[in-house]
């Protein structure tokens, strides 16, 4: 019996869903604050304001399911204190090169060798950072940051392929045209390294594309 069984609490019962839907930004100036994220390229959803002492705006990243807000009276925390936030993105250099030309500041790529000690600013895997991508580009290890006019900290992180169990293996979903073109291409690659090994065309590739697609995501064995 299950640990949650003995307090009561019914396991056979689905969980109800709960999705993550808002990240509470501190600035300290709230059109500067707008002025910024709307030059990220971001989605304006609400600008509400009462005229006296209350403001709320909120932006969402392209492709994203969580929000974050802004603006007067919304939060007691200093502003630039917000750290940390991480925006999961399938081709760095790709996301990065979009913020530059766009005009926004931004840290070279880069990722760490297992060093957790340094002086450089924190991020998940360390205070490290080594100049460039990680050389395996495997996923969850390649970084770029920056932050926004009051200091709030924000990373880039590529993930290309997730590890077991981060997402439900009976839905496939893309946040974006460009995640679902990035997803083709390398089933195209792995499916060309497939016919490579058979020795023949593989006249089924859509059904090898969908299966590659579908693993990669959920973080099951790849097809081969």
């Amino acid at each position: 019996m299950s640990t949650n069984a003995v307090r009561g609490i019914d396991t056979s019962v689905a969980p109800v869903d709960m999705k993550f839907e808002i990240v509470v930004i501190p600035v300290s100036d709230v059109d500067r604050a707008k002025e910024f994220y709307a030059k990220l390229g971001w989605r304006l959803d609400a600008d509400y304001d009462n005229g006296k002492d209350f403001r709320i705006i909120q932006f969402t990243p392209p492709g994203s399911g969580c929000s974050v807000i802004f603006g007067k009276n919304v939060t007691p925390a200093a502003p630039g204190s917000a750290q940390g936030m991480y925006l999961i993105v399938s081709d760095i250099q790709a996301s990065r090169k979009e913020l530059l030309d766009r005009g926004v500041q931004i840290s070279e790529v880069f990722h760490n060798e297992g060093v957790y000690a340094g002086t450089d600013e924190p991020y998940l895997f360390g205070r490290v950072r080594v100049s460039g991508p990680d050389p395996k580009h495997d996923s969850y290890r390649s970084f770029a940051s920056f932050r926004d006019p009051d200091g709030n900290g924000w990373l880039f992180q590529e993930i290309t392929a997730r590890l077991a169990g981060r997402l439900d293996p009976a839905a496939t979903t893309f946040a974006s045209v460009n995640d679902l073109a990035s997803a083709l291409r390398r089933a195209e690659a792995a499916h060309g390294e497939h016919e490579k090994r058979t020795g023949q065309r593989d006249a089924n590739w859509p059904d090898w594309y969908a299966a590659y697609m579908v693993a990669e995501q959920a973080g099951t064995e790849l097809p081969r």
